[in-house]
């Protein structure tokens, strides 16, 4: 199997398709009277991913380029606004998608996760804050490791140390990296993957009761100690790991425009992000299939 996004399209396409049919109840509702659809949930799912690994921030630049070079894949493509649409009614399919396809590779149940969150930035001006439909999910807050404060949300992921998304949660800015760590392993799924398992953060994963929480789930934390603790086990780690999840976020930011979502609603902004996620989830699952060297290697996709 080669490495270029004709064929992990052919390949994503074929899986879709066949968890769709196994599980039909993860599909949204339709009614049974109405226009006959010409573009399966499948084909708009695999036409999402390729629109995040080919860097198009614009759904009606995509749909434009789509309809002039990927007609041999889509014989039919819909308008922006019905693309929009359905791909916003399957925000929680793709949700569940991207944990059935990281379950697909050898590199689900690794032992050592790294958890970390950066921001999503939803606008800049007061006007668009006040104005927006995303205020009141959306808030101000700081990103202390690049000296900004910004308005937006936050992406909380827990990954494998080769990038795969094991849980992921996206909140508000301010929101408790603590709170939204525990709340993604309070998913059932995740129960029983993560007993054994160490998960290395930073210095904000602290508190007595955060540990105690995680060591009865069968976790190890690693962090830094913070100021005035002792020094703590695993230290000699934490700087290599730290660029780990470092680039991870580089890889969704810098070639998946993370940041770069356009969206003016919550259910916009979620699909969006989630979007991103299973474009490199597909990427990392395509290339273990077939022995890439680099799991999280996009460049054979972005072109």
């Amino acid at each position: 199997m080669d490495a270029d996004l004709d064929t992990l399209a052919t390949a994503l396409y074929a899986r879709v398709d066949d968890l769709f049919k196994d599980a039909p109840d993860r599909l949204p509702a339709r009614p049974r009277t109405g226009f006959p659809v010409h573009l399966t949930d499948a084909e708009l799912v695999t036409l999402s991913v390729m629109q995040a690994l080919l860097g198009f921030t614009s759904e009606a630049r995509w749909l434009r380029f789509a309809t002039t070079h990927l007609r041999h894949l889509f014989p039919y493509l819909p308008l922006q606004p019905g693309y929009n649409k359905r791909l916003r009614k399957l925000s929680a399919t793709i949700g569940w998608l991207i944990r059935v396809l990281g379950r697909d590779t050898s590199i689900w149940s690794d032992d050592v996760w790294v958890v970390d969150s950066t921001p999503v930035e939803c606008g800049r001006s007061r006007e668009t804050a006040k104005r927006s439909d995303l205020a009141g999910f959306a808030e101000y807050g700081c990103c202390a490791s690049h000296s900004r404060f910004f308005w937006g949300l936050r992406l909380h992921l827990l990954a494998t140390v080769h990038g795969l998304p094991i849980g992921f949660a996206l909140t508000g800015a301010k929101a408790d990296e603590r709170h939204a760590l525990q709340g993604i392993l309070a998913d059932p799924a995740l129960a029983d993957l993560a007993v054994g398992n160490t998960v290395i953060g930073d210095k904000n994963y602290f508190g007595a009761d955060f540990e105690d929480h995680l060591t009865r789930a069968g976790i190890e934390l690693l962090r830094p100690a913070r100021k005035g603790e002792p020094d703590r086990p695993g230290s000699q780690f934490f700087k290599p790991l730290r660029q780990v999840i470092e680039s991870i976020f580089d890889t969704l930011k810098g070639q998946l425009n993370l940041e770069d979502h356009g969206a003016r609603s919550t259910s916009g902004v979620i699909v969006r992000i989630w979007q991103r996620l299973l474009a490199m989830t597909a990427a990392i699952w395509h290339n273990d299939r077939i022995g890439a060297p680099v799991l999280r290697s996009l460049t054979a996709y972005d072109h």
